[in-house]
């Protein structure tokens, strides 16, 4: 499961979203809400669109079972409004902590939470 998982992390840093479905489900719930993987895979190309040298850099995984915990840095330049908060053009570093539960292999929920108050003190900073 960690190979898999670290492959899929591999996939979103190559822009091979095509590749999606050997990694997720074809519905899935992303904090408690249902979508498709088509729905899904449209939030990680908006994302990549937003900030586009947003990279997946995994610090911490642990792996039991089907279930998959991950912080995962993020240390990037928006370009777009992200979550709300408006882009400085300057670099921003902000941690995302995620668990995945896979089932047959595939991520069929995903429970995500982003350092947005990192983020917004990084985007007030002068």
């Amino acid at each position: 499961m960690r190979a898999h998982y670290l492959d899929y992390i591999a996939a979103l840093n190559a822009r091979r979203f095509d590749d999606l479905g050997a990694y997720v489900a074809d519905r899935l719930t992303y904090n408690e809400r249902p979508l498709t993987l088509a729905e899904y895979r449209a939030l990680l190309v908006e994302d990549v669109r937003r900030i586009p040298d947003l990279h997946y850099d995994v610090r911490q995984l642990v792996v039991e079972g089907e279930t998959v915990a991950s912080r995962i840095r993020f240390a990037c330049t928006p370009r777009e409004p992200f979550h709300g908060l408006e882009p400085t053009g300057r670099p921003v570093v902000f941690d995302e902590h995620v668990f995945y539960r896979f089932a047959s292999g595939r991520i069929a929920e995903v429970w995500s939470l982003l350092d947005l108050d990192g983020l917004r003190r990084q985007l007030a900073a002068r």
